[in-house]
């Protein structure tokens, strides 16, 4: 059964480096400049914390969720260039994964009201067309990336 949300984000405050909070009006701001509404996880993570650091085991890298004023397209934070022959505009980066690699939303896949997040390799060209879905949703996600960080798989 999968944790809630609410659960969750007490987890990231209480064990990780959250960023302070997005005002609903950055999260309105973030909504415009990008063209598209944060699903309800999204949602309920960026006013919770506009991001955040997730902190490693001691023999792991860590990775940073984004803050909305760094999510671009992945085609951007991957190749460098905002250019069709890297990926669909509908990619975009949500969390650094620190070398080089990226956990990437689809925004144009709304499946049960979540955007899916795949594993944006910087050797897979174009993305996402070679990379794997790795969540059905951000919560989903997020209670991976918690787990492992508690060092269970």
């Amino acid at each position: 059964m999968a944790t809630p949300m609410s659960s969750l984000l007490e987890e990231v405050s209480r064990e990780h480096l959250p960023y302070p909070p997005a005002t609903p009006e950055e999260v309105a701001a973030f909504e415009r400049r990008v063209g598209w509404k944060l699903d309800p996880d999204l949602r309920a993570f960026y006013l919770h914390c506009n991001g955040a650091e997730l902190a490693a085991r001691p023999s792991r890298t860590s990775f940073s969720i984004l803050p909305l004023h760094k999510i671009v397209r992945a085609r951007v934070a991957i190749y460098g260039e905002d250019d069709d022959k890297w990926g669909p505009a509908s990619v975009y980066a949500l969390c650094d994964v620190q070398d080089g690699n990226y956990v990437l939303v689809d925004v144009a896949r709304l499946e049960n009201g979540r955007y899916p997040l795949f594993d944006g390799e910087h050797e897979a060209r174009p993305a996402p067309a070679y990379c794997r879905q790795i969540a059905r949703s951000f919560s989903e996600f997020l209670e991976q990336a918690l787990r492992t960080r508690r060092g269970h798989s």
